[in-house]
């Protein structure tokens, strides 16, 4: 390691990890050689294939998260490590731990509280495109939703600030995680930065865990409550705006009879579409409480995560001590001059 920026931060490797023994040990080497001061931590979900024994034999931290899922193993280790700076990598090896000296330089450097490290060639991963086609739309969704902070919300591989981690309130259980902590940054408007890094493709033997189409539901669903609780009057608007419509579909017909003849003949209809446009009403106004309600709540956030120390670069002190008698006596130098 070179720079005393970096050499003075309390570093933690962070590596979630469930069924990866044929390459966990590998990324746990990778990252203490490259980051020698670093304490490597491999939280365990489950594993059946001796992951937490390769991790533990190739001189990581272990520690076991019984509830299944990324997020719950997300959750557990930004409460249980304390460090200056967290590193948090996949353990299957499609990240290089070679990346992680430029996102701590570019964390510190920038002044930011994440550093998404962007895949380039996220294609290639086992030959999965039914992934990567399903990364593209979901990152178009996430900018049309909540902004264009970040081009790829999926990417495991992030550097955090103390900040950040001890400031956000994780509540998914799974590989929805990552979207969550952009919307976090997002929502506070943190500062964050991005850089572009060549992706992996998994070693023979290793196998991703995700469902294209199980996982990506859970993933829609997240971005659906997300935008309920961050942006209430969206999600509530176009909610009233459907049963508008739909209130103004059954009552058109009814409209134009009534107009042509005087009379109601589909009294049912009518009460429907009235009943319908009252829900409209209703949606639209909780949207307008609700808006008040989650800007107070991002407030408070805010709050929090301004009284927590910001990710301010240590420098080497530049006074020189050969012995403890020198310092013992550098106190009553100083106040004589």
């Amino acid at each position: 390691m070179t720079g005393s920026r970096i050499d003075n931060q309390n570093i933690a490797v962070l590596l979630p990890c469930y069924n990866e023994a044929s390459t966990i040990g590998a990324v746990v080497r990778g990252f203490k050689s490259a980051l020698p001061g670093a304490v490597v931590h491999v939280y365990d979900n489950n594993s059946t294939d001796g992951t937490a024994l390769h991790a533990m034999l190739a001189g990581a931290t272990v520690v076991r998260e019984r509830r299944q899922g990324k997020g719950h193993v997300v959750r557990r280790m930004f409460a249980d490590v304390d460090a200056d700076i967290y590193i948090m990598a996949d353990g299957d090896g499609t990240y290089s731990p070679d990346d992680a000296e430029e996102l701590i330089r570019t964390l510190l450097t920038e002044r930011a509280d994440m550093v998404v490290g962007t895949r380039r060639g996220v294609q290639a991963d086992a030959g999965r495109q039914g992934h990567a086609f399903g990364n593209k739309i979901f990152n178009v969704l996430y900018r049309t939703i909540f902004g264009t902070d970040f081009t790829d919300i999926f990417s495991g591989y992030r550097v955090f600030s103390r900040r950040f981690v001890k400031s956000f309130p994780a509540v998914s259980g799974g590989f929805e995680i990552e979207t969550e902590m952009s919307v976090h940054a997002s929502r506070l408007k943190l500062p964050i930065s991005e850089l572009e890094l060549d992706y992996g493709r998994r070693p023979e033997g290793s196998h991703s865990k995700l469902s294209t189409f199980k996982d990506g539901a859970k993933i829609l669903w997240m971005f659906a409550m997300l935008m309920k609780e961050t942006r209430p009057f969206a999600f509530f608007g176009i909610v009233s705006a459907a049963f508008m419509l739909a209130s103004l579909g059954f009552m058109a017909p009814v409209l134009v009879e009534y107009f042509e003849t005087g009379l109601v003949s589909r009294m049912p209809t009518w009460v429907l579409s009235m009943a319908l446009m009252m829900v409209s009403f209703m949606m639209f106004t909780a949207g307008v409480i609700l808006d008040s309600v989650s800007r107070a709540r991002a407030e408070q956030l805010r709050i929090h995560y301004m009284s927590l120390a910001s990710p301010r670069p240590r420098e080497q002190i530049p006074l020189l001590v050969d012995d403890l008698d020198t310092a013992r006596q550098l106190p009553s130098r100083i106040g004589s001059r």
